[in-house]
């Protein structure tokens, strides 16, 4: 049974997945800049690129404004799921990924995945990071009414734990990630794997970060989730 504290919460690591887990957010920008490309808007893969992590309406009105959102981000969410799709067989986890889930799971955390993704989509995720028997639960798009950087992803998955801000920590590698998490009360820890810079992370809310995976595991016992142990 996890450790809980004195009323009897649960603590959780909540995580991010694209670019966190698993090494997709180059894909993303990819598959968005096509899409955006055949629906006539000439758009820069770096502003993409800042904007992976918002749930498919928010990025659009983000890159080309609210009114173009309302008129063309269904469309072009649609056009961006089948350019995406094409690579669900070839999603690789990032190294280390599910052997951190792991070890968490093993210390007494509740492993909980906060993500933008839904339905085939995450399904595919899900077979790249090949560690469903450490992940207590999974707060996708199919579940929450507004995704990151609003917290109702992360307070979703805390729901899922039993578990409090206080004693939770959310992993990510976005600044909408960081948001999303500071905003829930959680302590946020970013990674670089996503290709955000350090600093950006830390304005956002980050109490820690690291290279990916691999360098959070590696310095678990300094890092926010080996404080809370």
């Amino acid at each position: 049974m996890p450790p809980t504290d004195d009323h009897g919460a649960a603590r959780a690591a909540v995580f991010d997945v694209d670019g966190t887990l698993v090494d997709t957010n180059y894909l993303h920008v990819t598959a968005w800049w096509e899409a955006l490309r055949q629906a006539g808007h000439d758009v820069p893969s770096q502003a993409i690129h800042r904007a992976i992590g918002l749930g498919s309406s928010d990025l659009v009105a983000h890159l080309l404004g609210e009114e173009r959102a309302r008129e063309e981000a269904e469309a072009l969410s649609a056009a961006h799921k089948t350019l995406y799709g094409q690579y669900f067989g070839r999603l690789t986890a990032l190294p280390e990924a599910g052997r951190l889930l792991r070890r968490l799971a093993d210390d007494g955390w509740k492993v909980v995945l906060a993500t933008s993704a839904g339905g085939q989509e995450l399904s595919a995720l899900r077979t790249a990071l090949d560690a469903d028997d450490a992940i207590s639960g999974m707060a996708s798009a199919d579940d929450v009414s507004e995704g990151k950087p609003a917290p109702e992803p992360v307070e979703q998955a805390l729901e899922l734990a039993g578990a409090v801000p206080e004693r939770s920590v959310f992993v990510g590698d976005t600044v909408w990630d960081m948001q999303a998490g500071t905003r829930a009360g959680v302590t946020c820890v970013g990674l670089l794997c996503g290709g955000i810079p350090r600093e950006d992370l830390e304005k956002a809310g980050a109490d820690g970060v690291y290279d990916d995976p691999e360098r959070l595991l590696a310095s678990l016992a300094q890092s926010p989730l080996g404080r809370r142990s």
